[in-house]
């Protein structure tokens, strides 16, 4: 069973950085396209990033060239480097696990863990 779990986040300013983590705890992560959302305040959830089990990724352009997503099979982790972040960036972060194709939409990930928040403020 594919359980997922995020950590990392936290309060920091613009500028600065934090790296998110996402474990999965059923160890199935191997064969699995792992991928991050995001929802701020009174809005729908964003696709970030996602990388195949191979470890091709794609960004969504608000954060290409400034987040960085990698996986580590062995572990069964997946992470976010987030660097030179944004107020805008504030929001909860949600990793997410699907079995199949990776996708820029949520409906298709069937497994997602409970969000890690993230907050940049001066």
């Amino acid at each position: 069973q594919v359980q997922l779990q995020e950590s990392g986040g936290g309060s920091v300013q613009p500028g600065g950085s934090l790296r998110l983590s996402c474990v999965d705890s059923g160890n199935q992560m191997s064969r699995r396209c792992m991928a991050w959302f995001r929802q701020g305040a009174g809005n729908q959830r964003e696709w970030v990033a996602y990388i195949h089990f191979g470890g091709t990724s794609n960004y969504n352009d608000s954060v290409k060239g400034r987040f960085t997503i990698s996986r580590d099979n062995a572990k069964n982790i997946m992470y976010l480097q987030m660097n030179s972040l944004k107020p805008e960036d504030t929001a909860m972060y949600y990793c997410a696990s699907n079995l199949y194709s990776c996708s820029s939409l949520p409906d298709p990930y069937p497994v997602w863990g409970q969000g890690t928040q993230v907050t940049v403020s001066s």
